[in-house]
């Protein structure tokens, strides 16, 4: 990452978290869909180029560019034919750059089906969050999205109850899509999670600022701690330890880099009381300490 750490703060010092305004859609439905622009933001409070969360799902097509997007301290060019995928509570800053220029389409987390959420990888942090699909990919893309934008649009051929199951089930269609070439994106042995790792996953992310213990976890979902091996291993790679870690490092990370949080505190905030406990923890799966890796980015 590069720049300086500026940020929308909270005001316990923290990263701004934007929520999904359903009262801005059509209908008021859970999720938007419309021409990207260098002036979108979330809300009124936003600042476009500094960091921040969103508590929604952000896919945006580009038709130019190129644009440079920072997700979690990688930078993306994206130029057009490019899709960039944002998930729920992923740090990303705007570029700098006016050349945004596209469609940019937004979900609320529940507007779909559990089933459609699985079968489409949607919270799948492990893949890349830009892809490029080939020509008769981006063809498919394209098109998908735009009968779903006409589709959002049209709110007088049918009752809203009739228009929200047409949109989710054309929805379906364009994320199902997105979510094949995510996966041919991904690296060998990363295949389709299971509903055993999806959720592991959805325990970690609620869980990992008290709970870092891989036992407490399978308790808890009621599984075997070699079931729950298994099914991190065959959709990560990992161990559900090493999962776990790198949930909670990447949220010191986070903290560390976006705001100016004390040391101590940005520790509590991850699970960890005791600040030394913090730095040893920090260091031996960085290589750095607190200190030193924020002071690299400053």
């Amino acid at each position: 990452m590069t720049g300086e750490a500026s940020y929308e703060g909270r005001a316990d010092g923290g990263i701004r978290t934007f929520p999904f305004d359903a009262s801005a859609s059509v209908c008021g439905v859970g999720m938007q869909i419309g021409p990207m622009g260098s002036d979108r933001a979330w809300h009124a409070d936003a600042v476009r180029r500094r960091v921040h969360r969103i508590d929604f799902h952000l896919v945006l097509l580009f038709t130019g560019g190129p644009v440079t997007h920072m997700v979690d301290f990688a930078e993306y060019e994206a130029r057009a034919g490019s899709l960039l995928w944002v998930r729920p509570g992923q740090v990303h800053r705007f570029s700098p750059s006016d050349a945004y220029a596209g469609t940019a389409l937004t979900m609320q987390p529940g507007f779909l089906p559990r089933a459609t959420v699985e079968a489409a990888g949607l919270y799948r942090y492990d893949l890349p969050p830009l892809l490029t699909p080939g020509p008769a990919q981006l063809t498919g893309l394209q098109d998908s999205l735009d009968q779903l934008g006409r589709e959002y649009e049209d709110t007088e051929t049918l009752p809203l109850s009739l228009h929200t199951a047409v949109l989710r089930h054309t929805l379906t269609a364009f994320l199902l899509r997105l979510a094949h070439l995510a996966a041919r994106s991904a690296e060998p042995g990363q295949g389709q999670a299971d509903s055993t790792f999806t959720r592991f996953r959805e325990a970690v992310e609620r869980g990992f600022p008290t709970n870092h213990s891989v036992s407490a976890y399978a308790d808890a979902l009621g599984y075997s701690r070699r079931t729950l091996v298994r099914a991190v291993r065959a959709a990560t790679g990992q161990t559900p330890k090493g999962f776990i870690d790198r949930r909670v490092i990447l949220e010191a990370k986070r903290l560390l880099a976006h705001t100016d949080m004390p040391i101590g505190r940005i520790g509590v905030a991850v699970g960890f009381p005791d600040a030394a406990n913090f730095s040893k923890y920090f260091h031996q799966h960085t290589g750095a300490t607190p200190v030193a890796f924020r002071a690299e980015l400053r």
